[in-house]
């Protein structure tokens, strides 16, 4: 049996005007009119009939009617003839029509400006600012040193390119950066790989820019096209410096010729494969690279000779109390890294310290500082065989592989505990290398590796993704022959997996009564917070490390050379050695001392790390670029930060 449902009157008003107005502007304009009519002429009526003193005839109340009327809907209200009210009354409808349609323009241009401004489509009007091109999480660590490098600037700006709401971007920046100090931050909406949206942010007129790699699949083909979209935004040589970032080794060359000549690609692969690996065989160094690329603490900075013109590289060390000299910047721009003491210093040359700030660095000799009857002779420490435990599979893991067999003794093996080790034992020169199947989030599978009897483990974040095709080590150090396709969201489900190998890593070194020697690979620094791990240990978070390293060079072209041979096998590298091998422990001694002490083995003393500190933050023991003048007294089991050449 049907059912009748009775309509409230208010819905069928509200459906008959909803139809009234659905019916187009004709329409709506005469019913609007009729309207008005039905409220001001009554209305006017009344006005006139209530009046104080009302014209005394019908007639003179009607025409005072009619000019209430007119007054109230502007239209004049004119009497006299038929004729004379008739052009009244279109005269002023043609002036209500003008005045109305002027408003109306006026205020949708008004309209489609602001909302042109607020979709960010206007130009940025800029000289010497940093442009960032891309949106990912790798922005606010970006941004963020960007403001930290620009403190001691009045006026300098960051313009942000990237296909995404320009409120949102802003509503996201400030949410995630407290403080903008004396930086303003611009936000465009636009596609990085069209040229004529890429001048919104002025790239021609800009100091640097950096290309974001994005999130997902296809990220370095983007990277790519947004370095070609820029090269003929920017045509020509002199243009601002570019610094991008790819993911895949695969893709670097690529990159390189879409950034050309003056532009720095770097790897993300490549080089957090290598850091794992300096930093797993050197636990610490993980801190030492935090320290140096933020500009929160010192860094690097050039200054020129000036005075040490003419003198030699080693006499230099010495000449500065508060910043550490490293290397020179030649006139054509090469960088020499630690060169030999005995390397002439010319005019034009720029010396390469750590330093607190770029004005930090001032001559002041303390070789007189230097304690003669402290610095000890160095001890034989022959290099013995490791073992190493790798635990997890990615696409990072082959060139990680490839690493460890340039750095370890002859004789070192490394077993390899993955779902899916996409690679082969093949044979290698030192490194002696077993996979096994096993799932890392495993308690079972994990206790029974024994992990407390290995030198250093290795967590690498297992990707969810599969590999299209079995790949066998090349030992070349770029990769195999497998993809890796990444699902999306993918690397937050590989931290989370992460997350729980060190739970249970954690546990087994507390049930072991050990301090397991963990190097950590993550993606997000947001998930390093939440890391099971004994405070000060060892995580390299890839995009916090890339997002640093493009800032930095950004700010000196010249440190792409610097940060190039830190991070390869080949050439000097950054070292923690034993302090006793240098200085006499037990008793004072002041850091000139130790400079001197590294310097007579053709090294840079540029810190170092107190073991009794280690486990307490914020610093964990690392102090880079101290005082010269200042005494520490050294233990046995403390290490000096050297830069040399091994």
């Amino acid at each position: 049996m049907a059912q009748h449902r009775t309509t409230s009157l208010r819905s069928r008003l509200r459906y008959r005007f909803d139809n009234l107005v659905a019916g187009g502007t004709a329409g709506l304009v005469g019913w609007l009119a009729l309207g008005c009519l039905a409220v001001v002429v009554p209305a006017s009526a009344v006005l006139v009939w209530s009046g104080r003193t009302p014209p005394t005839t019908l007639a003179g109340r009607l025409t005072a009617v009619w000019v209430s009327v007119g007054q109230t809907l502007k239209i004049g209200g004119a009497v006299g003839s038929p004729l004379h009210v008739l052009a009244s009354v279109t005269l002023a409808l043609v002036a209500l029509l003008f005045v109305s349609t002027l408003v109306s323009l006026i205020t949708t241009g008004i309209d489609q400006r602001l909302m042109s401004l607020r979709r960010g489509h206007s130009t940025v009007l800029e000289a010497g600012h940093t442009v960032v091109l891309g949106w990912s999480d790798q922005v606010f660590p970006v941004v963020g040193e960007l403001v930290a490098a620009n403190a001691n600037r009045r006026r300098a700006a960051v313009a942000v390119l990237a296909p995404k709401d320009k409120v949102e971007m802003e509503d996201e920046i400030s949410a995630r950066l407290a403080d903008s100090g004396t930086t303003r931050i611009i936000c465009r909406n636009g596609s990085t790989t069209d040229p004529a949206e890429l001048c919104r942010v002025s790239p021609r007129t800009a100091k640097a820019v950096l290309v974001l790699p994005p999130v997902g699949d296809g990220g370095d083909t983007h990277v790519v096209k947004t370095l070609l979209a820029l090269d003929a935004a920017v045509p020509g040589d002199g243009g601002p410096v570019v610094v991008a970032a790819v993911r895949e080794t695969r893709n670097r060359v690529t990159a390189g010729l879409a950034a050309g000549r003056g532009g720095h690609v770097l790897c993300v692969d490549d080089i957090v494969a290598r850091l794992l690996v300096q930093t797993a065989r050197q636990p610490g160094l993980s801190l030492v690279y935090q320290e140096l690329l933020d500009f929160e603490g010192d860094e690097f900075y050039t200054t020129p000779a000036g005075t040490l013109a003419g003198r030699t590289f080693g006499e230099a060390l010495l000449s500065f109390a508060t910043s550490s000299v490293v290397g020179l910047l030649h006139p054509d721009g090469r960088v020499a890294l630690n060169p030999d003491p005995d390397t002439p210093i010319g005019a034009a040359d720029s010396v390469l310290v750590v330093s607190e700030d770029d004005d930090t660095a001032v001559p002041s000799d303390v070789a007189s500082w230097v304690d003669e009857e402290a610095i000890v002779a160095p001890l034989p420490r022959p290099a013995l065989p490791e073992r190493l435990l790798l635990l997890g599979w990615n696409r990072r893991a082959p060139i990680v592989v490839d690493q460890l067999d340039q750095y370890v003794a002859p004789g070192s093996t490394l077993d390899v505990v993955a779902l899916d080790a996409a690679g082969s034992a093949a044979p290698r020169e030192r490194l002696e290398v077993a996979f096994h199947r096993g799932d890392t989030t495993d308690p079972l599978a994990l206790a029974k590796l024994d992990v407390p009897s290995y030198d250093g483990v290795i967590v690498l974040g297992e990707e969810t993704g599969t590999a299209t095709a079995t790949a066998t080590a090349s030992g070349t150090g770029s990769g195999t022959g497998t993809e890796w396709v990444t699902a999306p969201g993918a690397e937050s489900r590989t931290d989370d997996r992460t997350l729980v190998t060190l739970l249970h890593l954690r546990a087994i070194g507390e049930a072991a009564h050990r301090r397991l020697t963990l190097t950590t690979e993550m993606s997000d620094d947001g998930n390093r917070l939440l890391a099971p791990a004994r405070e000060g240990a060892d995580f390299i978070v890839s995009g916090r490390l890339i997002s640093l390293l493009m800032t930095q060079i950004s700010e000196g072209p010249h440190l792409a050379q610097v940060f190039a041979e830190l991070f390869r096998a080949e050439g000097n590298e950054l070292y923690l050695k034993p302090a006793a091998d240098y200085v006499r422990t037990g008793s004072e001694v002041s850091f000139a001392t130790v400079v001197e002490a590294a310097r007579r083995r053709r090294e840079c003393a540029v810190g170092y790390r107190l073991r009794a500190q280690a486990a307490t933050g914020p610093g964990f023991g690392v102090r880079i670029n101290p005082d010269k003048r200042q005494r520490v007294r050294f233990a046995e089991g403390d290490w000096l930060i050297v830069l040399a050449e091994e």
